[in-house]
């Protein structure tokens, strides 16, 4: 196989796992930032890191949670190159806008609410569990922490959505 045969399988390879994760890539963006503009401007840029350093991903298994862990790191650079304009949640919360609302059903207005209201530590991993489906040593893996820790973040945000959303606290009986 000469050189161009390889290039030729390398893009196609690249292209079909860029192609079916493309939906969770934009919706991890869209939690970690809550804005599809800017959700579409860190995926395309995590997509061309991940090409530039598409060699060293040894198993495409892991494809998914090498390219969320691009996105996160991408989001956060974002951040550091520039000041954008910061909404304040409380604000949009109390005016009840739409770009918090869900569509007819309260209870998942009230949730999403509950959960844009959480400290980003308990949200990020929350949302990669709940949302995207990893496990909590996935979770550690991508975050760079220690599987306990993930558990007692996880422990806690959801704690704090009970608490937001009115529901007493568990007991044993």
């Amino acid at each position: 196989m000469n050189r161009g045969d390889g290039d030729t399988d390398r893009r196609r390879r690249f292209g079909s796992l860029c192609e079916s994760l493309r939906p969770d890539l934009l919706r991890f963006a869209w939690w970690l930032g809550r804005d599809r503009g800017l959700a579409e401007d860190v995926v395309q840029e995590s997509m061309l890191r991940a090409w530039k350093s598409f060699d060293s991903l040894t198993d495409e298994g892991k494809a998914k949670s090498w390219l969320l862990t691009i996105v996160r790191r991408e989001f956060a650079r974002t951040f550091e190159k520039k000041r954008l304009e910061a909404a304040d949640v409380d604000a949009l919360v109390a005016a009840e806008s739409d770009l918090l609302s869900a569509p007819a059903d309260e209870r998942v207005a009230e949730m999403r609410n509950a959960i844009f209201r959480l400290d980003e530590e308990y949200r990020e991993p929350l949302v990669l569990q709940v949302l995207m489906g990893y496990s909590t040593q996935e979770i550690a893996d991508m975050m760079g922490m220690q599987q306990g820790a993930v558990l007692t973040r996880l422990f806690r945000a959801r704690a704090r959505l009970r608490q937001a959303l009115g529901f007493a606290a568990e007991t044993a009986t």
